[in-house]
């Protein structure tokens, strides 16, 4: 029995650090994972181009964009100033409490200098493809073909993503300048949507 036993103990040995290097081989993978996703979105640079596509994100109860909005808006205002496109097509859902994201989007534009008639809604981009599908009719109907994206930056890979797929040629993208702790999080979560999605197409 003894014989038995020191071979059964000899195979645990070696299995653990088998398992430790597979396990620090699949960390340094996702970690590589998450660097270039996020050097892909900051690297990102806006162009000349016909249509700026600002992806909507979080309203708060009281009706105001959340800082994060916020952020993706000043992205947005500051093509006025540069004259890199002539249209804003803002897309969002309707909130939990009944606001409109495109609304709040479109409103907090035009007080900060953009004006109402350069701006396109679409209030029912609930989802990135939704929001690429509908700017990608806008633009057919009106004779425009390329774009700009504006999101976060760990979004961008996908944002791109959907609007290639529904026929807009993105010519540039930008992410705002701006972080929080919630970046973790939303980073590992499109770190699992961008494959799934370049595989089911949604």
């Amino acid at each position: 029995m003894e014989p038995s036993i020191a071979a059964a103990d000899n195979s645990v040995g070696r299995g653990v650090p088998a398992l430790v290097t597979v396990l620090l081989v699949l960390v340094g993978v996702l970690a590589l994972y998450a660097i270039l996703l996020s050097r892909y979105g900051l690297g990102a640079r806006l162009q000349p181009a016909d249509v700026a596509i600002v992806f909507g994100s979080q309203v708060r109860p009281d009706g105001t964009p959340s800082p994060r909005l916020v952020a993706r808006l000043e992205t947005a205002a500051k093509l006025r100033r540069s004259r890199l496109v002539r249209t804003w097509f803002v897309s969002g859902g309707i909130s939990r409490e009944g606001h409109d994201e495109s609304r709040v989007m479109r409103d907090w534009l035009v007080a900060h200098g953009v004006p109402d008639s350069a701006i396109v809604r679409d209030s029912l981009g609930v989802n990135s493809q939704l929001t690429a599908e509908h700017a990608a009719t806008w633009m057919r109907e009106h004779g425009v073909t390329r774009a700009n994206v504006i999101t976060q930056y760990f979004h961008i890979a996908r944002a791109c993503m959907a609007c290639d797929r529904a026929g807009i040629d993105v010519v540039g993208a930008r992410a705002p300048r701006w972080y929080e702790p919630r970046d973790v999080y939303s980073l590992a979560r499109e770190m699992v949507a961008l494959p799934v999605y370049a595989f089911r197409g949604r």
